[in-house]
């Protein structure tokens, strides 16, 4: 039996094949890769199938010619990659293997597709929204919903090209910038042509919601949501998003929680999310009523799902691949789950990579359980809006909740990317 993953390079995913090629091994199953240029990814595969998975039709013919060299029967199919989601959805369709819908993954993906559906419901409070091709359509929409906004491309992941503005000055100051990047930065989306054929160029602008901002990482099982863990933000208020530090667990009041875990499962109704993984924020309007900000029909990126492992001992990859072969996955969290953070690691300024400090004594360090540094001396790194992602991660634990902060303080001083002018 084989199972496939329709996969995008990001060295941040390098966990999840690391604990896929350990879960093929146990069941006996083949691990094999659709992707466009493996390097490191290689050591975690039985075959690498060169696709470019930003062409959904690329990709079910380079599985369609697996099933047909009839080595093993394909068994699941998935992927950890946002931009994927459609096209694993529809492999999965075409063989008959557990997965969302096609029409779900790209509502999942399709950021005003997902306002819509949630705007159907009568059950997922979300804020005021719009769509705008000029900057008088902008201004229109702005006074209509009102400031502040958030600017933000309807495909896309990781804050890119998102900001918040807040008034009409900003609004005039970064709307072409943004609306330019935000399809410009996406032309290799598999939902690209899709999505600018139906909005014509359009950034989506939401009301900027205050309050806390969590993510809740989730399993579906047979259509019941299984809350697995939650990671505060504290950092993300803008202006531009960047996803810089979260912890688990969370520090809300326990009598917040029936309502998050209400909102979450009513965001996978809406959406039509009945199987897998899921990633779900939140920001806590008056800090108590849970406003959904986004829903990714997968696991949360970067390492999310490995913070979730040393917190509650759930192996959310583990138990994806359950779902996706058609098992079903042991669920349980410890009863008191361990203070985990991660910290994206990001230059102050963009630029060509001069030097990387600290690395060997943050390694010395015991709280320390995993750091990466993705990118090369001589490299140009951009920051946020212009990135998805940091450069680099680095995951830790702390003696409670309550040291998560002061850790993160403490790191983040000791590792540092130092960049010039490219």
């Amino acid at each position: 039996m084989t199972i496939l993953i329709v996969h995008k390079k990001n060295p941040s995913r390098r966990w999840h094949l690391i604990r896929a090629r350990e879960y093929a091994a146990q069941h006996g199953e083949r691990l094999v890769l659709v992707m466009k240029d493996p390097t490191w990814e290689a050591e975690y595969a039985d075959q690498i199938i060169l696709a470019d998975t930003g062409d959904v039709g690329e990709v079910l013919t380079a599985a369609k010619e697996l099933a047909a060299a009839g080595q093993q029967p394909l068994h699941g199919v998935l992927t950890f990659a946002e931009a994927s989601v459609p096209a694993a959805a529809r492999v999965a369709a075409e063989f008959g293997l557990p997965s969302v819908s096609e029409r779900t993954a790209t509502a999942a993906r399709d950021k005003f597709a997902m306002r819509s559906e949630f705007a159907k419901a009568d059950d997922v409070p979300q804020p005021r929204f719009g769509l705008a091709r000029t900057l008088a359509e902008a201004r229109a929409e702005a006074e209509r919903i009102g400031f502040p906004l958030v600017l933000k491309p309807v495909l896309g992941t990781g804050s890119m090209y998102v900001r918040s503005v807040a008034d009409e000055a900003e609004l005039a100051q970064y709307f072409d910038f943004l609306r330019q990047g935000a399809w410009q930065g996406f032309t290799t989306d598999p939902l690209y042509h899709q999505a600018m054929a139906a909005y014509d160029g359009a950034l989506l602008l939401e009301e900027f919601v205050g309050g806390t901002e969590i993510s809740v990482e989730c399993l579906v099982v047979d259509g019941e949501t299984r809350v697995v863990a939650l990671h505060d933000k504290p950092l993300p208020t803008g202006p531009t998003f960047e996803e810089v530090y979260a912890c688990t667990p969370t520090r809300l009041p326990a009598d917040l929680m029936p309502a998050i875990e209400k909102a979450t499962a009513a965001v996978h109704r809406a959406l039509g999310i009945d199987t897998g993984g899921t990633h779900v924020e939140f920001r806590l309007r008056q800090e108590r009523e849970p406003v959904v900000l986004e829903a990714a029909a997968r696991l949360g990126g970067g390492p999310i799902c490995r913070s979730v492992h040393l917190s509650t001992g759930v192996d959310m990859v583990g138990a994806l691949l359950d779902l996706a072969t058609g098992r079903t996955p042991v669920i349980e969290p410890r009863e008191h789950p361990d203070a985990v953070g991660f910290w994206n690691i990001f230059p102050k300024r963009g630029g060509r990579l001069t030097a990387v400090h600290g690395v060997e004594q943050a390694l010395a360090d015991e709280r320390v359980k995993e750091l990466e540094i993705y990118r090369e001396i001589g490299e140009t790194l951009a920051v946020p809006p212009q990135t998805f992602q940091g450069h680099g991660h680095l995951i830790f634990t702390a003696d409670g909740v309550d040291r998560l902060d002061e850790t993160f303080t403490q790191l983040t001083e000791l590792v540092r990317l130092e960049t010039e002018p490219a």
